[in-house]
């Protein structure tokens, strides 16, 4: 089962490359981050998303895919009118 969830998750994370996405990440005692960016690419393992901030600054971050199945991290894919939350 968890091999179907992760493909599953996989698949729908390269469907939305290019996409704005929100990341809503877990960091541990109580502490969560909230960033927008852009899905930038999805590899085998993990994904990288590109985040700018108000610094014109560019940073990517990358997460696994079992990183959403265990929800240490939550995708939230954002298209012109709705929100799709990848779980």
């Amino acid at each position: 089962m968890e091999k179907n969830s992760l493909a599953k998750i996989r698949k729908s994370v390269e469907s939305c490359v290019g996409k704005k996405v929100i990341l809503k990440a877990n960091k541990g005692r109580k502490k969560t981050t909230i960033r927008e960016g852009i899905l930038e690419e999805a590899y085998p393992s993990l994904f990288v998303v590109r985040i700018c901030n108000q610094f014109d600054s560019v940073r990517r971050v990358s997460y696994t895919y079992s990183d959403i199945l265990t929800e240490t991290v939550e995708v939230t894919i954002c298209d012109e009118d709705r929100q799709v939350k990848i779980s």
